[in-house]
Order: C-alpha cells, then structure tokens, then sequence
C-alpha cells in the first residue's frame, strides 16, 4: 500500500541552518532514500520551498480569495513529503522513523494513500 509521509517542521528552526547544517541532515536523509530504492520502497519526494514563497486560494466566496503564504497559522509547516510503498502501517512507521532518526526534530504524519490520479508529470 501507498503511505505519503508528510515531513512538518518549524521553518523559522530549518531555515536557520548553515549551508553545513543542512547538508549534514540531508546526507543522513540521503543514507535512508537510498535503503528505499534499492528495496523498491521510494516514490515521489520533495521539499518545499518556505511558506513565505506560498499563495494560497480560499473557496469561502466567489471568486476565490487569492492570498499571500499559508493559510493556517501553526507552529510547524509542511516542509515536504515522500511517497512510499509499505506493506502496512507498521511498516511505513518504520520508514518514517528512519527518516526522523535522520532529521533533527519536526513531526511526521503517516497517511494512506487513497487514489492516485493519471500520471502527467512535470519536470521541476
């Protein structure tokens, strides 16, 4: 089954960090990707740019309300996310806590995937 493992962190924390700071955490990130593939576990992943780069559309009126960053105030932000194939929850709370093993602090969210939709990607 298909878990996507939502990666939620205090931005102001990650933003913060030294260009060695970050290449550190993502190296250890690296180490886990890497497991994943080769065990034909690994989807999609990405990592998010700051909230401060986000626009949000609010469906409370029409038309829609476009509006500068998130739309939630909260304590941390999604910063990414990866795909994975589990074989259960167990097993994608074993993947979530490599990566949390990897990546100083935050949270991560386990949730199954419930539909995936035509495949139309677009290079980044």
């Amino acid at each position: 089954m298909m878990y996507a493992i939502l990666c939620y962190h205090e931005e102001d924390v990650v933003c913060a960090w030294s260009k060695e700071e970050d290449d550190a955490v993502m190296a250890k990130l690296a180490v886990v990707q890497e497991r994943l593939i080769k065990t034909g576990k690994m989807g999609a992943s990405l990592r998010l740019l700051p909230t401060t780069a986000a626009t949000t559309l609010r469906k409370s009126e029409e038309p829609p309300l476009v509006i500068d960053g998130p739309f939630a105030e909260t304590k941390e932000q999604l910063l990414g996310f990866y795909l994975v194939d589990a074989t259960d929850l167990d097993d994608a709370l074993a993947i979530a806590r490599d990566l949390a093993a990897a990546n100083p602090g935050g949270a991560y969210e386990i949730r199954p995937v419930g539909m995936f939709f035509p495949d139309q990607r677009v290079a980044p």
